[in-house]
């Protein structure tokens, strides 16, 4: 039985990854060097469907991992408190190059919401549990009360587009959990 779950956790892996094998940044660069004009970025989490959905109620978390791969609520704030938040709540890629005027499309495939909001450094979100120590930063003040946070919201299975790119570093970041980060160096 642990055999037969371990071959279908690893075919899982491989069946997520296999769209940017090949793929420069995680994109369909065409020729080694050029910058992709469109990147897509995945959301990821391994929230404990019946840990979850007792404290934020039913369907929050729609997890599908394996038994043994989650995590359950209490652990994901104690260990953001602790310093080390989980690194399964990530954002795939974390650093990409995009030509100017390009775009980024963000896919939560994760099993509960994150936001994918941009902001001028990174720190701390609107939940302070999961901030491990850092301030919340003013772009995440207010939580969803705040539209533009409300505006960035990804629920599970969806996805955003965030288009015409400019020049310059830009910095994004989950306002839920704020160790979900991504540097997009657009050129």
């Amino acid at each position: 039985m642990v055999r037969c779950m371990k071959l279908l956790f690893g075919f899982l892996l491989l069946a997520s990854v296999l769209p940017t094998l090949g793929q420069e940044n995680g994109v369909g660069a065409i020729a080694r060097g050029t910058l992709p004009d469109f990147v897509q970025i995945v959301a990821l989490d391994e929230c404990d469907p019946a840990s979850f959905n007792a404290a934020l109620g039913p369907d929050f978390c729609k997890n599908v991992s394996l038994p043994g791969f989650t995590t359950t609520f209490t652990n994901l704030f104690a260990e953001a408190a602790s310093g080390h938040p989980d690194p399964n709540w990530d954002f795939e890629p974390d650093v990409i190059s995009v030509k100017a005027g390009g775009s980024i499309r963000v896919v939560d495939q994760g099993g509960e919401p994150h936001t994918f909001t941009e902001v001028k450094t990174f720190g701390g979100g609107f939940i302070d549990g999961l901030n491990g120590g850092e301030a919340t930063v003013p772009e995440c003040s207010g939580g969803f009360a705040n539209l533009a946070v409300a505006r960035t919201r990804l629920l599970q299975g969806s996805d955003s587009q965030i288009t015409g790119l400019i020049k310059g570093k830009h910095f994004y970041q989950c306002c839920i959990h704020p160790w979900m980060r991504v540097e997009v160096d657009v050129k």
